[in-house]
């Protein structure tokens, strides 16, 4: 992060605006919505910036000694020495400095602002693309209405008064995200005020305090951002703790509530974070306090996810608790790397195998999984992976079938290895794949240079 997002107050507090051409004109018409108070100087100003009241004009070059005492300097000149000098005397002042167009010289750049006051929303490059910027403010523009300004006033008018309703924070906020996301909020966007204030006023009255939390379970997907579901996005945002798995990028992670607390259960072969049933009986007493638990685990919670363990304990007890579902890796993993997992030519069905069971063994149905015309996909089967490709050919499935492994699949960091069931394993001693990773067994896997569409999957390991 280059530049740290904040808001800073500047009524009636000096800014310096070096520079009183098109340039400073932009910059003042934005400032002086702040209610600050403005000096500009410059040899020449134009008459948009001298008939201003809020400015206080100052025909002449600037001197160093003109950052004193400013809140903020913002040099909006075409000179690059004057730029220069502006931006070397507020930093030996300790004055934060703008030089417009200029991202080397600031300390603070001017974001795209979206304004529904008290609602303020800035969005910026970096000033790296400030085109981009204004860009996602225009759709932004288009998509929040007028009237959420009206809405943070009604809610700051209540503020108070919620306080003294609830002592909890928690409680607090579960109270005005109903407010936020109900019927007062549509009354507000309708221009109904006065019935919007009334029904506020009796949904406090009549608000309980909850002693009893819920559990969201929700599938994270197999690791890539946009294929969240709208719903998974809701609730990490709602959640006050979340539990969250090995196999849960940063990226989905990122996008959580900020304040949630976290906590690591990740578990992997061999090795657990934390026992199944500590996490079991953790998701329970969380609930228990009150709190709002998001279970985030990657791929789908009811596929090969424990999710059923997880919820059995929490219904036993009367937990209220929802399930998400997420796009399992089978189906992320076979999509991004161009493979069908159904062909009408290849395969009329597809089987999810697990490649250990719960007691550490490989004692699969070995015969109905060589069965052709089928998709086997094997998760959690890497460690297994020669054993696997013996089993098949030994019980019938031909030696030349294809196979694909995927790592980190839908990810940036996507790996592919296409062989067939009689080569994979010496091929993976020249190049190990890591965990996690996706087994897929077909004649589809052959359709993936065809149909191969993600640009993360550009450089498969391939047996010849």
């Amino acid at each position: 992060m280059q530049y740290f997002p904040l808001f800073h107050r500047f009524q009636d507090k000096p800014i310096l605006v070096v520079g009183g051409g098109d340039i400073a004109v932009r910059k003042i018409n934005l400032l002086q919505r702040s209610g600050c108070k403005i000096k500009v100087v410059a040899p020449e100003i134009s008459d948009g910036i001298a008939s201003k009241p809020q400015c206080d004009c100052h025909y002449r070059r600037f001197e160093r000694e003109d950052v004193q005492g400013m809140a903020l300097v913002v040099s909006a000149t075409d000179k690059t020495e004057v730029n220069q000098l502006v931006a070397d005397s507020a930093r030996a002042a300790g004055v934060l400095v703008n030089v417009v167009d200029t991202p080397d010289l600031c300390d603070v750049i001017f974001p795209s602002i979206v304004d529904r006051d008290p609602l303020i929303i800035g969005i910026t490059s970096s000033g790296q693309a400030p085109v981009l910027a204004r860009s996602i403010r225009a759709k932004l523009e288009s998509t929040i209405p007028a009237s959420y300004g009206h809405l943070a006033q009604l809610a700051s008018r209540f503020r108070n008064a919620v306080k003294q309703r609830f002592d909890r924070l928690d409680d607090r906020r579960y109270f005005w995200e109903k407010i936020l996301n109900g019927t007062v909020a549509e009354h507000v966007y309708s221009g109904r005020m006065e019935q919007a204030e009334k029904l506020l006023e009796a949904e406090l009255q009549r608000a309980e305090v909850s002693h009893t939390g819920e559990v969201y379970l929700v599938g994270a997907g197999p690791g890539d951002p946009d294929l969240l579901t709208f719903k998974a996005l809701r609730l990490m945002q709602q959640a006050d703790v979340v539990l969250y798995d090995r196999l849960v990028s940063d990226a989905i992670l990122d996008l959580v509530r900020r304040d949630a607390e976290r906590l690591y259960v990740g578990k992997q072969r061999s090795e657990h974070a934390v026992p199944q049933a500590d996490i079991n009986q953790t998701l329970l007493e969380l609930a228990q306090q009150g709190k709002r638990v998001l279970r985030l685990k990657g791929g789908d919670p009811f596929i090969f996810g424990r999710g059923g363990e997880e919820i059995d304990l929490l219904a036993e007890h009367g937990v209220p608790f929802q399930v998400v579902p997420g796009i399992t890796a089978a189906s992320g993993c076979a999509c991004y790397t161009g493979i069908p997992l159904t062909h009408r030519d290849y395969a009329q069905s597809v089987r999810f195998v697990t490649g250990h069971l719960k007691d550490g063994s490989l004692d699969l149905p070995w015969t109905e999984l060589a069965s052709k015309q089928q998709t086997v996909v094997f998760y959690m089967g890497l460690m297994g992976l020669p054993k696997i490709c013996t089993k098949l050919i030994q019980h019938g499935r031909a030696p030349d079938t294809p196979i694909a492994l995927v790592q980190k699949g839908t990810t940036p960091d996507q790996r592919l290895w296409v062989a067939t069931l009689a080569t994979m394993p010496d091929l993976i001693q020249q190049d190990p794949p890591r965990a996690p990773t996706l087994i897929i067994v077909g004649e589809v896997v052959s359709l993936h240079e065809r149909l191969q569409w993600a640009g993360t999957a550009t450089h498969p390991v391939i047996d010849t």
